[in-house]
Formats: structure tokens, C-alpha cells, sequence
């Protein structure tokens, strides 16, 4: 039987949601990408809630003219500013079923030189 990719990346995430949860001190850090943007959110599974949020389609995150992965870099960067200033220092990275490499690592890296522990 052949799957589609979309299919594929469900089934990984659905995988690593079982052992990956977020709380209010340890949010989980969730990535999703489409094809043009990315986006993430810090999230308290416990409670239910999203803490913060960024993405590559908000207005003055990513200036126009640079490619995706650095695109993703900035939203990483964005993302963990918004951490801090919540209090938020430590996540668990949550890849959403995709590949650690090129945008979802430049998003990661972008995160953790923007001061997060993961």
C-alpha cells in the first residue's frame, strides 16, 4: 500500500506525540511547514493552550528578498524572544513529523541562538 507524504508525516507525528508533552514550565515547541511558510507555537498540553506563536507570514518577522530556510532561522529567533519575555527558558522540540534538517533545523537553530534550552 502506498501513502501519501502528508499521510507519512501524520503517522510519525502522531508517534512522537506520545512521548513528547508540554507543560507550563516546558512547553512543547511545534513547527509546521508548508510550502511557503513556516510556522511554531509554544504549547502547554496540560491546559490546553497556546503560550506564543510566530510565523514567517507575520508582518516585519522575515524581511522580503531572503530564502525560506532563513526565513525559518528568524521565526526561531522570533519565536524564542517571545519565550522570554514570557518567562519561558527551556522547551521540548516538537518536529511535527518532519525531517530535522533544512527549515525545521534552521527554525531550531534559530531558537536556541535566540536563547533557548532544549
Amino acid at each position: 500500500m502506498k501513502f501519501k507524504k502528508e499521510n507519512r508525516r501524520r503517522r510519525i507525528h502522531y508517534r512522537v506525540r506520545k512521548s513528547v508533552k508540554g507543560t507550563a514550565e516546558r512547553p512543547r515547541l511545534n513547527v509546521y511547514r508548508s510550502n511557503r511558510f513556516i510556522y511554531c507555537q509554544l504549547i502547554d498540553d496540560r491546559a490546553g493552550h497556546t503560550l506564543a506563536t510566530a510565523s514567517s507570514r507575520e508582518s516585519g518577522v522575515c524581511e522580503p528578498g531572503i530564502n525560506k530556510s532563513e526565513q525559518a532561522k528568524q521565526v526561531g529567533k522570533v519565536i524564542a524572544e517571545r519565550a522570554l519575555a514570557a518567562k519561558i527558558e527551556a522547551v521540548v522540540f516538537d518536529r511535527g513529523g518532519y525531517l530535522y534538517h533544512g527549515r525545521v533545523k534552521a527554525l531550531a537553530e534559530g531558537a536556541r541562538e535566540g536563547g533557548l534550552k532544549f
